[in-house]
Parts: structure tokens; C-alpha cells; sequence
């Protein structure tokens, strides 16, 4: 976490205006639509401050996270976890690591996943992706050896880990930036602490 407190403080769900509602509806509609245990996650309350933005922002998100992504869900989240931690956010990597656990990741692969593509254990392919992340997070830009190893992805899966790595690193940053804090109940990993 880069902040303790909150920059711009979530929306209240009891005063929202119009625009708000709207936006939140895919959450407020229906608890099968609520993301983190039947309410609406700080990161959504935070972004309906700017309402029409929210709605874009996930209907990009609902792409990254679907099965339209070439990614397997265990290979996305392995991006999007070290994404998070490049981008130092406690928020992202405490609500990912859930996610990750039940994508398909273990226990030991999420905390190795904080040591990169060098770290001991990894197949050719999660070194690869890991390897990208990287190069992304850091020169914005896939080497030519790398995007080599990520054949095995083929283009589609090499196109949809780049927007993937572009989408949380966005996510990070305004997770960041905004100050938004994790849910009550969640335990930031303490790499990560402010």
C-alpha cells in the first residue's frame, strides 16, 4: 500500500446520484454480480466518482478477466499478480492472490511469483510471461527474445498478456494514486505495507 488513507473516499451507497447508480448497477443489481463476498469493493465505489469512466473501465475488465482472453486464468493471474507487485500495490496483490488460489495458482507459486521469472521452479512458459511482465512494467516493451519464448501462446494469447499487463498496471496505478484502501477484513502482505 502506498497510502494508509484514502485520497478520494469511496462513494456512499446510500447517496448516490443518478450516474453513480447507474455505473454500480452490475453490482447493485443482483448479489451474483457483487465481486468480494456480496458487497462492492472499494475500487468500484472509489472509480464512481467519475461514473461514465467506471462503465468503460469494466467493460474492459470483464474482456481481460472472460474466457475470450486467450490466457488461461491461472496464466492471467500469474501476469496480473506480478504486474501488482512491479507496481507495488497492496491492493491488487491482496485481491489477485484470492483469485489466483482459486484460478489455479498454489500457495508457494504466488509467493515465488514476488522473486520473477529467475526465481527456481518455474516451467519455460511461466518464466516467459514472467520475463514480459517485467520488460513491460519497467521498459513498456517486449524484447524480441522474449516474445519468442511466448510462442507457445500464439499471437492471440502474446496480444491478450500485453493489454493484460497494460489493464493492471493502469489498475495499479489509480489504486495507488487514489489511495484506495483494502477491504476491511483484508490482510495486505507485508512486502507490500505502506
Amino acid at each position: 500500500m502506498r497510502l494508509s488513507a484514502p485520497r478520494i473516499e469511496p462513494v456512499d451507497l446510500d447517496r448516490l446520484d443518478a450516474d453513480q447508480r447507474a455505473a454500480l448497477e452490475p453490482f447493485l443489481a443482483s448479489d451474483g454480480g457483487r465481486v468480494g463476498g456480496g458487497r462492492i469493493l472499494n475500487i468500484f465505489r472509489t472509480l464512481a466518482h467519475a461514473p461514465k469512466a467506471l462503465t468503460a473501465f469494466l467493460g474492459w475488465g470483464n474482456y481481460i478477466l472472460s474466457r475470450r482472453s486467450a490466457l488461461s486464468p491461472r496464466d492471467r493471474e500469474l501476469v496480473i499478480l506480478r504486474t501488482g507487485y512491479n507496481c507495488r500495490s497492496g491492493y491488487e496483490w491482496t485481491q489477485h492472490k484470492r483469485i489466483g488460489l482459486d484460478s489455479g495458482l498454489t500457495a508457494d507459486e504466488i509467493e515465488r511469483i514476488k522473486g520473477g521469472p529467475d526465481a527456481d521452479g518455474w516451467s519455460a512458459i511461466d518464466r516467459a510471461m514472467l520475463r514480459a511482465t517485467d520488460e513491460l512494467t519497467t521498459d513498456h516493451f517486449v524484447s524480441d527474445a522474449s516474445w519468442t519464448a511466448l510462442a507457445p501462446l500464439g499471437d492471440k494469447g502474446r496480444m491478450d498478456l500485453v493489454m493484460t499487463v497494460g489493464q493492471y498496471t493502469q489498475v495499479s496505478m489509480m489504486l495507488n494514486s487514489f489511495g484506495i484502501q483494502v477491504e476491511d477484513g483484508w490482510d495486505v502482505d507485508p512486502d507490500l505495507k505502506a
